[in-house]
């Protein structure tokens, strides 16, 4: 047979009827999950009392020595957890060192004036309610604030009082 110029409807090049690479598809590896150990862990607190944990932790007995017991930040009514200044290791004191007596607005100035007295050992609270007693009659911020809110609430009630006068209303008959 002749060979035929390309056409149209004839490629230049024939296709093999059997290719040579057929397409396999091999089966996806999926990763099982890992699943850790899991040891039973006696958890106690610092007020004494106890409960069982799942955890990876191999520890048998844990002891909290901070906890939601004997913390401030979750009893803020708490007798026992208002002295601030006994704060473990130090860090309080480091924080003071590193940062200034700056972020407690209401004592600062008399915080300045306290520094040249070398009295380390007192107690914080102390040293805030000394530095109040000494402060001029200025209300704080949050004092300010509720003072203009409760004024506010006052004199709207005033003047719901003044408009049931003048319009000859009583509470009796607002009652009724």
């Amino acid at each position: 047979m002749a060979f035929l110029p390309p056409s149209p409807l004839r490629p230049a090049l024939f296709a093999p009827k059997f290719p040579s690479h057929t397409q396999v598809r091999h089966a996806t590896l999926i990763k099982r999950p890992k699943r850790p150990y899991t040891f039973t862990q006696l958890i106690t607190l610092s007020d004494g009392s106890t409960f069982l944990h799942r955890t990876t932790s191999p520890m048998p007995i844990y002891r909290s020595t901070k906890d939601t017991r004997n913390n401030a930040l979750w009893n803020p009514s708490s007798q026992k957890l208002l002295n601030v200044e006994e704060d473990e290791m130090g860090r309080l004191k480091a924080f003071r060192n590193r940062f200034g007596r700056g972020w407690d607005a209401e004592a600062a100035e008399a915080a300045e004036e306290e520094e040249g007295d070398g009295d380390a050992g007192r107690n914080w609270l102390t040293f805030v309610a000394q530095a109040a007693e000494k402060q001029q009659p200025q209300d704080g911020m949050f004092d300010m604030i509720s003072g203009f809110a409760s004024r506010d609430a006052l004199s709207k009630e005033e003047a719901k009082i003044t408009s049931n006068k003048a319009s000859g209303k009583t509470e009796n008959a607002k009652k009724k």
